[in-house]
């Protein structure tokens, strides 16, 4: 790979929220299964993911005004998983440092 198709892979959205994703799921897959875990687990999953499948939405929009409105949704979706991920913390606070690397 070229320096310059490596610039550009830093810049790539659509891998580097579907990237984001896979570590969500990765490190979920390390936590203690128990009720509050589950719920939490599920959205958190759910939201990062989304993130991700409402941007490469996005970039298939069919108008200017198509475009903003998923970026947006894009928007919502990230400050939901920071949501569920300070109250992964919370239930598991011995994986704090980990979870804000997230």
């Amino acid at each position: 790979m070229t320096q310059l198709s490596n610039k550009n892979f830093n810049y790539d959205l659509e891998e580097r929220t579907a990237r984001f994703a896979e570590k969500v799921i990765d490190f979920v897959r390390t936590i203690k299964e128990d009720a509050v875990n589950k719920r939490i687990i599920s959205q958190l999953v759910a939201s990062a993911g989304s993130t991700g499948a409402n941007y490469c939405e996005a970039t298939e929009a069919e108008s200017k005004k198509d475009f903003i409105h998923k970026i947006g949704i894009c928007k919502k979706e990230i400050k939901e998983t920071r949501h569920w991920l300070r109250l992964l913390i919370r239930s598991n606070p011995e994986h704090r440092e980990k979870i804000k690397e997230l």
